[in-house]
């Protein structure tokens, strides 16, 4: 499994899909490249191929005022937020409190971006609408701050921040990102859409979609002129909005409350040229 460099958990765990996109671009003459995501989220994927060069520009795009507020503290305000997490007490305590200050704190503060992170290191798989790891009482044999390796996770902010004049962050609605400002990417680049689960949207992300949604964006994908790749739990609902493109399916490994392996459906723009590396696909 490649090396997960971002900071932020989430439970699709998409950066296990990061070979079949490095072979994906390599096949398609995309390598050294923009590549975007209109759903960052932890934005996994980009940080390996910004960091390796298999990307020479990122667009990171999240609607969610919290994954946004955090980014922009990542890019703009790295000093503060580092000297935060190094200087904040992983207790329930303060727990409780950044809940408090979650719910209250608004667009790109520093309070909105540390709390964003802080609940993210310690709730259950990430989530932020989840509860605490161990439970209030702390009982378990998970704590809360089993999560929270504070030097590590540092150095993984600081390292992105090094590649903020390669970074273009944004905060819009992914339909409308994909309808405006990704007509301003260059030919060579490689758009990576991850919306929210169709299934499991609601309790997974603050930001989901209805049905509607989701065949919205699927006429606007079908649209695009620049590459692009999307991933998607496998569900009847997906694969029939997608229906006629090139799909196929990868195993991931979830972690979303208890670790388990799940089918992901994976479409490609049909003018793609699919990589040879198929064990890249077939893993």
């Amino acid at each position: 499994m490649p090396v997960n460099h971002t900071p932020l958990r989430y439970p699709g765990g998409k950066s296990q899909l990061t070979p079949f996109v490095i072979e994906l671009m390599r096949a398609n003459d995309l390598l050294g490249g923009t590549y975007v995501e209109p759903f960052a989220g932890g934005a996994g994927v980009a940080w390996k191929l910004l960091f390796d060069g298999y990307a020479s520009e990122v667009w990171i795009n999240d609607i969610d005022p919290a994954i946004h507020a955090f980014w922009h503290c990542v890019l703009n305000r790295t000093d503060e937020l580092c000297d935060k997490i190094a200087t904040t007490d992983v207790t329930i305590e303060e727990w409780h409190r950044q809940r408090s200050l979650h719910s209250s704190a608004s667009g790109q503060s520093l309070k909105l971006g540390f709390s964003t992170f802080f609940l993210n290191r310690t709730n259950r798989s990430g989530i932020l609408k989840a509860g605490v790891i161990g439970g209030l009482a702390q009982a378990g044999d998970w704590k809360l701050d089993c999560r929270f390796k504070k030097q590590d996770l540092i150095d993984k902010i600081r390292r992105i921040a090094l590649y903020k004049d390669q970074i273009n962050l944004t905060r819009d609605d992914a339909n409308r990102y994909l309808s405006s400002t990704v007509k301003k990417l260059p030919k060579q680049s490689l758009i990576n859409i991850d919306p929210p689960y169709y299934k499991k949207g609601p309790e997974l992300y603050c930001s989901f979609y209805e049905h509607e949604d989701h065949k919205s964006l699927a006429q606007t994908i079908r649209k695009l002129r620049r590459p692009w790749m999307l991933t998607y739990d496998d569900a009847p609902e997906i694969r029939a909005l997608y229906a006629g493109l090139p799909t196929t399916t990868k195993r991931l490994t979830y972690y979303a409350q208890v670790k388990r392996t799940g089918v992901e459906l994976l479409v490609l723009k049909p003018s793609l040229v699919t990589p040879e590396a198929a064990h890249v696909l077939a893993a």
